[in-house]
This record gives C-alpha cells, sequence and structure tokens, in this order.
C-alpha cells in the first residue's frame, strides 16, 4: 500500500487516494497461506481438531485409502471443510466448492485442495452419520473453551448462553437437552446443504461472455479519468 503524492490544482494542494500494489508486481519474498491466517484463527483449531481424531475408529467408511484405483480427497480435509461451511453457514456444496477456490481460510486449511462440490456432496451423503457426529463434538468443544466470547453464542442462527469458564457444571439434564438440540441443529444444516443442492443448476458463466464484458468496459469512452 502506498500514497500517491498530493498534488496542486489552483493554488491548493489536493491530497491522492491510497494506491495497492499493481497487480504484477512480483516480490522478492512470496508471501506464503501461513503468513495470510493469523495464528489465532479458527481455522487453526479446525485443523488440530481434525488432527486429534482416529477417523476409522469414528466409523469413517474410507479413512484408510485403497491399495487400488484413483485416489481419493482424504476424509479429513473434507472433514474440515464442512467444518468450517458449519460455522460460517455456506448454504450448499457449490458454495463449498468456490469457496475452496477462492478462499484464503480454505486454502490455508486444505493446503489448496480444491474438491468439487460432487464430491463434497457425496462425501455427506455416504458419512452422515459420522459427519453429524464430529460437528456436534466440534461446537461443545468450541463452546466448552469459550473461543466465542461474550454472553451468547451464536451458532446457526440460534443462540446458546456461552460457558462463563471451564470450571462450569450444567446439570445432567441440561447437558444432555442441549446436546440434543445441538444435535439436531447440525442434522438441519446438512439437510438444508441436500435441499439447496437439489434447487441449485449449474451456474457457470460463459466465457465469451466475460471477455465481451471486459472490451465494452475498456473502451476508451468509458473509461473515467484517473486522478493525478
Amino acid at each position: 500500500m502506498k500514497t500517491m503524492p498530493a498534488t496542486q490544482v489552483a493554488g491548493i494542494f489536493i491530497m491522492a487516494f491510497v494506491r495497492g500494489d499493481s497487480r504484477d508486481q512480483g516480490a522478492l519474498f512470496p508471501i506464503s497461506l501461513d503468513e495470510l491466517v493469523p495464528q489465532d484463527h479458527l481455522c487453526r483449531v479446525i485443523d488440530a481438531f481434525v488432527g486429534s481424531l482416529d477417523l476409522v475408529q469414528l466409523g469413517f467408511s474410507k479413512a484408510q485409502p485403497a491399495a487400488t484405483g484413483r485416489p481419493a480427497y482424504d476424509p479429513a480435509d473434507l472433514l474440515k471443510l464442512y467444518l468450517y461451511g458449519y460455522l460460517q453457514q455456506v448454504r450448499s456444496s457449490r458454495r463449498l466448492e468456490r469457496e475452496c477456490q477462492r478462499n484464503v481460510e480454505l486454502m490455508w486449511l486444505l493446503n489448496r485442495l480444491a474438491p468439487d462440490h460432487k464430491t463434497i456432496a457425496e462425501f455427506r451423503r455416504h458419512e452422515g452419520a459420522a459427519l453429524r457426529a464430529v460437528a456436534a463434538a466440534f461446537v461443545r468443544f468450541c463452546r466448552g473453551q469459550g473461543l466465542i466470547r461474550g454472553e451468547w453464542l451464536a451458532i446457526d442462527g440460534s443462540k446458546f448462553e456461552a460457558v462463563a469458564s471451564r470450571k462450569a457444571v450444567l446439570s445432567r439434564e441440561r447437558l444432555l437437552r442441549e446436546q440434543a438440540a445441538l444435535d439436531r441443529r447440525v442434522a438441519e444444516y446438512l439437510e438444508r446443504l441436500d435441499a439447496a443442492d437439489a434447487e441449485e443448476g449449474e451456474t457457470a458463466i460463459d466465457a465469451g461472455a466475460v471477455r465481451e464484458a471486459l472490451e465494452v468496459l475498456r473502451r476508451p469512452g468509458r473509461r473515467r479519468q484517473r486522478r493525478a
């Protein structure tokens, strides 16, 4: 980021706008993805949480790679994607696919993997029960650790009373009620993904139309005059 020099018009100094770096400018020391994700970002918690799990024991059917055939996506990576999508309320498999392609946080979390929406949806269909259980356990972990501060913790549009301290003890009945409610909300989120996938059609934009639009916008008569 840099500020262009001020210019003088009719004896009056006019400050210029703050300018970003050129898109074509190279860097002697390229920025890594890890530098773009803060050390205290929730993505790092998702990564560590999934890394601590035994996916075979939790019932993920493809937790072990096949001996033959085309390599599949690691269920751990797809699980990370779904946990991120749940917390961010990404509403369909296609939107999750697009986020993998443009969201720096997901690029970091998945090491630049970008599964397509069919792969994302198939994982949900085949691993639904295990996915629901892990997602609910992750949210309970986040609540217990007080990862979101404040009196209320909003998850999936609903409000839960935040844990005041790690030593707070809930009655067994209340704990069971909250766990059941959380399980339902996770299941409802996954069901909404199914419904959105069924409703959404292909939304690919014609590359030729993009080129034509750029040509129109770049015509001399349409370009605004740049200020010095």
